[in-house]
């Protein structure tokens, strides 16, 4: 698992819990201040009605009290109180509202006889001041009772418990749900921030994926979070003793090579000399030393070619390379009764190119492809445009290569059958080179008509990056 995944992983699963543990805090605690909010408004009322009693008392007989308290604290047609009159908000006529179907008010003398008892609880005889519940048509009530100290009336208001819920709920979740609704964002929000914050380390990755071993460079460090400075610090310090390690490859092969080439020189003189005299004797000996010199200037080319350096370019057309490298092999195959055939589908193909490079990586081919091919058989290349380039296909009639083996068979000093061929296994491997550098591609493939063989596929791009990649 990805670092970044694992701290968005890590900061969103945490910022979610600790935003449900805030939500079900926000919900609870905006429950019990609302239930506390009820009981105080359900006191307040009683003493409303405390002073309407105390009022009425003082300026009416007990005969017309019971009758003012009906008119003035129960709604009309309160007979239809009940679940089927919840629907409407608003009562008929605007008499009122359903809300106050859900509240009740009674009234007992000081002798606890009822003169209002729209609750109807019964519970006369239990009276005692302050909050409890009670039961009544089905349904539980929140109550406060209180007696009147200068009248001695007992009053008491009750609230059903559904309005209670519903509407600390309602409320509750009106403080919960800006959070809840934020919490998606938050989580986003923290995601990108988290994206945003390892772009430095991607911007370092970079150069690091994209480094070839010929241009090997510090990374830039300028950048760098604070945090990976010394991580920074140490791959520099590699990549630095990585390079002059390659250098000191690289310059050993070029010397030993350049070295070599002299006194290979002067031993091939003197086997010439004395073939003159035993030609079955030192014929093979010749024979050595010319492999031995050809594998010297491959390994002084392929030191050149690792360098990627000191190559120009220019355009050059790519259907007189190929005529041409056809021709220089020809001696070749006429040797083994081998037919090179060229068939080009591009015309004039103008490609910005190294010349001797492209020319080499041909005859690499082209010379790999003959010294494989049974006598009497046809070595075919194709050229045809391609998308933003040129596709190349040198296809022989050889043994072929088996699938799990062609990419073995691109590297270096690597000869899958040393009984067929006198190479030393850098032709195929220099000539990828060739066309890495020129930001092209070279693969084996089977033959498309199902023949025995091997097709090389090469795609070079219009315009090619060499060296440093100046255009």
């Amino acid at each position: 698992m990805s670092l970044t995944r694992t701290l968005t992983l890590l900061v969103t699963s945490t910022v979610l819990l600790i935003a449900l543990i805030a939500a079900v805090w926000s919900y609870i605690e905006s429950n019990h201040e609302l239930e506390e909010l009820f009981d105080a408004e359900l006191a307040q009322s009683t003493r409303i009605v405390q002073g309407l009693v105390r009022h009425l008392a003082d300026t009416q007989s007990m005969a017309q009290l019971p009758e003012t308290l009906r008119e003035t604290l129960t709604l009309p047609l309160s007979e239809d109180v009940g679940p089927e009159a919840d629907d409407d908000e608003i009562l008929p006529d605007g008499a009122g509202h359903k809300y106050e179907k859900k509240l009740a008010f009674e009234v007992w003398t000081p002798d606890r006889t009822p003169l209002l008892n729209t609750l109807k609880a019964d519970d006369a005889q239990g009276l005692a001041p302050g909050y409890s519940w009670a039961e009544s048509r089905g349904y539980r009530w929140r109550v406060f009772t209180l007696q009147d100290p200068t009248t001695g009336f007992w009053i008491r208001t009750a609230q059903r418990e559904e309005i209670r819920q519903e509407l600390s709920q309602e409320l509750a979740l009106g403080n919960v749900l800006p959070l809840l609704v934020a919490l998606p964002l938050l989580l986003l929000a923290a995601s990108a921030a988290i994206q945003i914050g390892f772009r430095p380390l991607r911007r370092l990755e970079h150069p690091i994926r994209n480094m070839a071993p010929e241009r090997i460079h510090p990374l830039d460090d300028r950048h760098a979070p604070k945090e990976v400075a010394g991580l920074v610090q140490a791959v520099n310090s590699l990549l630095k003793r990585l390079n002059q390690a390659l250098e000191r490859e690289r310059r050993f092969s070029a010397d030993a090579a350049h070295e070599l080439r002299t006194p290979l020189a002067a031993l091939r003189l003197n086997l010439e000399k004395a073939c003159e005299d035993n030609p079955q004797q030192f014929q093979p000996l010749i024979r050595s030393v010319d492999r031995m010199t050809h594998l010297v200037e491959q390994m002084l080319l392929l030191s050149r070619v690792d360098s990627g350096t000191g190559f120009s370019k220019q355009y050059h057309d790519l259907s007189a390379i190929l005529e041409q490298s056809i021709a220089d092999v020809a001696p070749l195959a006429l040797k083994r009764n081998i037919e090179p055939v060229l068939h080009d589908d591009a015309g004039q193909a103008q490609l910005c190119c190294n010349k001797a490079l492209i020319t080499t990586l041909m005859r690499s081919l082209l010379a790999n492809a003959i010294q494989y091919s049974p006598e009497h058989t046809v070595v075919e290349t194709r050229l045809a445009p391609s998308a933003n380039g040129y596709h190349i296909t040198v296809c022989d009639q050889g043994p072929g290569i088996v699938p799990e083996a062609r990419e073995r068979a691109l590297s270096r000093f690597v000869r899958l059958d040393q009984r067929l061929g006198d190479g030393a296994g850098l032709g195929l491997a220099i000539a990828r080179r060739i066309a890495e550098l020129h930001g092209g591609q070279l693969t084996l493939n089977a033959r498309p008509d199902g023949q025995a063989g091997l097709c090389v596929s090469l795609w070079l791009p219009t315009r090619a990056i060499l060296g440093d990649g100046e255009d």
